[in-house]
């Protein structure tokens, strides 16, 4: 088992997902519409995808939401 801190809540994984792409993938979270932190640094979204995670890691999502 391996926990990932997302926007301040563990959230425990059999197998942490490799990348953030791939984090984003299981949450069902369109990589075009978020801003990604891992441990305080900002993730460029064309990175996303080399991104590696970890066991442990800190991740802040900040989704774009449209309206008026």
């Amino acid at each position: 088992m391996a926990i990932l801190k997302i926007n301040g809540e563990n959230k425990t994984f059999e197998n942490v997902p490799s990348t953030m792409k791939a984090l984003l993938e299981f949450l069902n979270v369109d990589d075009a519409t978020v801003v990604a932190e891992v441990n305080g640094q900002i993730i460029p979204r064309g990175s996303f995808d080399k991104t590696p995670l970890q066991d442990g890691h800190s991740i802040e999502l900040i989704r774009f939401v449209g309206g008026g």
